[in-house]
């Protein structure tokens, strides 16, 4: 073998060793970059659904979770609260949830739920996000003789039926947001997550 050979083929083999090295460090760098565009773990918990047990909640009472960073009500709705819904179409500015935005359409009735005993939204009010307080009082003397519960926002005073449809000539301009949600039997529901 002449010195030139050896030089040639000195020279695949360095060239063949820096690119295998060249593509080990690109690899190495780009890695971390396609991995930070990748949500967390704690995203994707954040994201995922929520299930609630209903077997403690007792008539007339509501709890509070977090499903993607927003307080989920669930109210045990009595059967005069229901009967109550009725009374308040006249008031209210769109009694049959007309704005299909505001909920799936398996809840898009007078009720706004699957059972009409359990109510399930998305605690925020439909103005600038405050959440509203839970008053299921009956005439209270701060919010009038037309008051039969519902949900009264404390910071600019959009009012909500039971049923979360906003009642007229307030600043919230649509009904509380029910957010996907199914039964898994009759104790537990998944909010998160629909049947369809």
């Amino acid at each position: 073998m002449t010195f030139s050979e050896t030089d040639k083929s000195r020279r695949k083999l360095l060239t063949a060793t820096m690119g295998v090295v060249g593509g080990i460090g690109a690899v190495a760098t780009v890695v971390p970059f396609i991995k930070a565009m990748l949500p967390s773990e704690r995203t994707k918990v954040a994201g995922s659904s929520v299930t609630a047990d209903l077997g403690k909640l007792e008539m007339g009472k509501q709890v509070t979770l977090k499903w993607r960073g927003k307080p989920i009500w669930i109210l045990r709705r009595t059967p005069q609260m229901l009967e109550n819904l009725d009374r308040n179409d006249s008031q209210l500015r769109d009694p049959l949830s007309k704005v299909e935005t505001q909920q799936p359409s398996y809840v898009q009735n007078p009720v706004r739920s699957i059972n009409p005993e359990i109510f399930v939204c998305i605690g925020l009010c439909t103005h600038l996000g405050c959440v509203p307080n839970f008053r299921p009082d009956i005439h209270p003397s701060d919010l009038g003789d037309n008051w039969l519960g519902g949900y009264f926002c404390p910071c600019h005073g959009s009012r909500f039926d039971l049923a979360g449809r906003v009642y007229k000539g307030v600043p919230a301009p649509a009904n509380l947001v029910i957010p996907p949600h199914r039964y898994i039997n009759n104790n537990s529901i998944t909010i998160g997550e629909d049947n369809i």
